[in-house]
């Protein structure tokens, strides 16, 4: 299959790499011209034949919003837009409404791996109607990891299916990762476990702990077995805002991903006007002592 591909950073350019060695014809556009194909939208478009499949990658927010409405004007009827970055499910109505009045299909594709995905394969979840979902499914079969399809793919249900639901995915990786974490201070502060990197590990096979993101943090202690390299700053892209947001819209209750997300928060604050509040408070009602800044 030939597929147009926009936005070759981390994901993309991997993406584009997997597509390639699956014997797909991609023809990837980016800003950067030490990695693009092609040196403008209109060039890509040009090179494809039709009826044309074209893939987004780019960030969230205007600049998916301002490239869809560029492949409006430059593509045709029969036509087939999928965004694979991490939009808002709310921006696929828009979108695909767009596309739709010029008879352009349109996908939202929810996609997991990241760096990894070029040698083990990505996570799909996709929204749209099923014609559009069957004309793409060589490239999501290429994308994929190796096995059972629906053990790496999902068609999700209409447009916003896909990216709402990698936004719960992503709310759920914030509860796992925080999960790690805590347990990881709690045995450093231990005085009883003298090797921590070694405990972590030994949970790899047999726990029902084990996962994959306990294996890339047995691989991070592997380098830094304390972590010291690193400052505990932790940003947060989007994903679990929103998830919690959701959980909020349909009264689902969801502490786990919401501390987890307020972790984050808490994370980057040098010193928190809160805990400030409630040292002064301890120190009104107990005279409880208190540290001077």
């Amino acid at each position: 299959m030939q597929l147009g591909l926009i936005g070759l950073g981390k994901m993309g350019f991997n993406m584009r790499e997997r597509l390639r060695k699956a014997g797909h014809e991609v023809v990837g556009y980016d800003r950067n011209p030490d990695v693009t194909d092609v040196a403008s939208l209109a060039d890509l478009v040009g090179a494809l034949a039709t009826p044309r499949t074209v893939w987004i990658m780019v960030p969230a927010g205007e600049p998916t919003r301002m490239t869809v409405e560029q492949l409006r004007e430059l593509l045709d009827e029969g036509d087939l837009v999928i965004d694979g970055g991490n939009s808002r499910f709310t921006d696929d109505s828009a979108n695909s409404a767009s596309l739709d009045a010029k008879g352009i299909g349109y996908l939202d594709c929810g996609v997991s791996g990241g760096v990894w995905g070029l040698d083990v394969g990505y996570g799909l979840m996709v929204g749209g109607a099923k014609p559009h979902v069957e004309q793409a499914m060589p490239i999501f079969d290429a994308l994929r990891p190796e096995g059972p399809r629906e053990e790496g793919f999902a068609h999700a249900g209409p447009v916003g299916a896909g990216h709402f639901s990698k936004m719960v995915h992503n709310g759920i990786e914030y509860g796992l990762m925080q999960a790690y974490a805590e347990g990881f201070e709690l045995l450093e502060a231990s005085e009883l476990v003298t090797d921590v990197p070694a405990t972590i590990k030994a949970w790899q096979r047999g726990t029902v702990v084990r996962s994959w993101l306990l294996d890339l943090l047995v691989r991070a202690l592997d380098s830094d077995p304390e972590l010291d390299d690193l400052r505990g700053y932790v940003e947060d892209s989007g994903e679990g805002r929103w998830t919690v947001e959701e959980a909020i819209n349909h009264s689902v209750p969801a502490p786990v991903i919401s501390a987890a997300l307020f972790a984050r928060f808490a994370s980057r604050q040098d010193d928190s006007p809160a805990m400030r509040a409630v040292a002064a408070l301890r120190n009104q009602f107990g005279g409880h002592s208190v540290q001077k800044a």
